[in-house]
């Protein structure tokens, strides 16, 4: 059985837990190999490499970490195919949907290959007579990220990039479902020119977490993953004293009016519910149809679903994989005696093979206080919920506890743009179903979709990963200097 490594000091180092856990092929259902958790040492000792290097790094001019960066850009950019089934093996999603992935994690790359431009601070000069003021950019020290399943690649590259351009070192814990992919981009950086010790690897589960928080030397936690986890790990490291931005969980409606085109409207309603088994956390997972436009679209997604192909990565004609384990196959699959099934995807042919799989599912007539709609379901079940008026749409979207994203079909330019204005909701799309922000905007919820102030990557990612020192100086005359016990004086 294959055993996956952690990553410290720049090289792979076999663990020396005594704690195992599987990591399964999910369109097989057969374990393909071991992670050992790491010991409370391991943690410490990766944390102690980044920490040693750490002012080695600092003091790289912005030119040359740049410059790391942008190499590293060009090694994900020549080894996607390797990265891409590699992330396909151990999460299940198609290989083409797992290089989509790569593509919007090579976008952060890019842009902190270009981040000096924003690290540049301000400068005031003659703030006060013979007194300039400026304002310096500096790295935190050694920061950590803790990754989810769903995005084993691109969330990484979402922290790690803007975090390391800026100066500091990192530790990376990834999911533990899907562990490999994160020792690849390693030895990617690594390529690129990164010194030994500034990217490290550790994997395991929650103790390995509370080991981070823990660790006085951790200076910030970035996470992704469900908000009960979210909120506790912002407590956690707050408590400690780190800075942390937490994201959280979502139930992403997707508003459609009436006068919607039907057949956009039903192609990104199956394009964003259903991607990736609807294990996203911008997945649509709500549809709203506002007055008759239900009456349309409910049976032409009903049509579109039974042409998608569910199936293993390895076929090249699969449209969608299996879930990541059988037990939250089995929780997804759970739901669907509670709704008016329009299409039942425990029916769908590739149930009833080996592995993790479930058709797309398609329910009407949700009740909001069904659990189909309150909970997040994380999987390939699509509920339509129905409202006579915007304004009640609008309400359902405001009222949920999740503000992560939501979107508007409509070819009416003033409901859009009243929408995107009074949406209570961290990002927002209009006539798109998934609006996740390019790479020089920032990705993030509101409400119990964020815990912190900052959102991910982006400049508000180069800000996390930053704090700001203001300098005064003057450089007098000494025969002008004298004893002033006032306020400073600006005039």
């Amino acid at each position: 059985m294959r055993i996956v490594p952690h990553w410290i000091n720049g090289a792979q180092v076999e663990g020396a837990g005594d704690r195992h856990l599987p990591v399964w092929d999910p369109a097989t259902g057969e374990q393909q190999a071991t992670v050992v958790a790491a010991t409370d040492a391991e943690v410490r000792a990766a944390v102690q490499n980044a920490l040693d290097v750490q002012p080695k790094w600092r003091a790289a001019s912005l030119s040359r970490r740049a410059e790391v960066l942008f190499r590293f850009r060009d090694l994900v950019d020549a080894n996607r195919k390797e990265i891409a089934t590699l992330l396909s093996s151990e999460h299940g999603k198609t290989v083409a949907d797992a290089a989509g992935e790569v593509a919007r994690g090579l976008e952060n790359a890019e842009f902190a290959a270009g981040a000096p431009h924003l690290l540049k601070g301000g400068y005031s000069e003659q703030a006060a007579t013979g007194v300039d003021v400026y304002s310096i950019m500096q790295p935190l020290g050694v920061v950590a990220g803790i990754t989810p399943f769903n995005f084993p690649a691109m969330v990484p590259m979402w922290m790690f990039c803007n975090a390391l351009v800026a100066g500091n070192t990192f530790v990376l814990k990834p999911s533990e479902k899907d562990p490999s992919v994160s020792l690849l981009l390693a030895d990617l950086l690594r390529r690129a020119g990164l010194p030994d010790g500034a990217f490290n690897v550790i994997q395991g589960d929650k103790s390995a977490v509370d080991a981070l928080l823990a660790d006085p030397d951790v200076q910030a936690i970035s996470f992704v993953g469900s908000t009960p986890v979210a909120r506790a790990i912002y407590e956690a490291g707050t408590r400690a004293g780190k800075r942390v931005q937490a994201l959280g969980g979502a139930k992403n409606h997707m508003v459609v009016l009436p006068d919607a085109d039907v057949d956009a409207a039903a192609d990104a309603a199956v394009s964003a519910g259903y991607g990736s088994a609807g294990e996203r956390c911008m997945a649509v997972s709500v549809v709203v149809a506002v007055g008759s436009a239900g009456d349309a679209l409910v049976p032409a997604i009903a049509a579109r679903l039974a042409k998608i192909r569910v199936g293993p990565a390895s076929d090249p004609d699969s449209e969608m994989g299996p879930l990541i384990t059988r037990e939250h196959r089995d929780r997804v699959a759970g739901y669907l005696s509670l709704g008016e099934l329009v299409v039942d995807g425990r029916e769908d042919p590739a149930t009833d093979g080996p592995g993790f799989f479930l058709g797309a599912s398609l329910v009407d007539n949700v009740d909001t206080g069904s659990p189909l709609y309150t909970d997040e379901i994380f999987g390939p079940v699509l509920s339509v919920v129905r409202v006579d008026t915007y304004d009640e749409a609008l309400k359902l979207v405001n009222d949920n506890p999740y503000g992560n994203g939501t979107a508007i079909f409509t070819r009416d330019g003033g409901a859009a743009r009243r929408f995107q204005y009074d949406a209570v909701c961290g990002m927002v799309g209009v006539n798109v179903p998934i609006p996740v922000p390019v790479a020089y905007y920032s990705f993030g919820g509101w409400k119990a979709s964020l815990f912190g102030d900052l959102h991910m990557y982006g400049p508000e990612g180069l800000q996390f990963y930053t704090r700001t020192k203001v300098v005064t100086s003057r450089w007098p005359d000494p025969s002008t200097s004298e004893v002033d016990l006032g306020f400073p004086k600006v005039r």
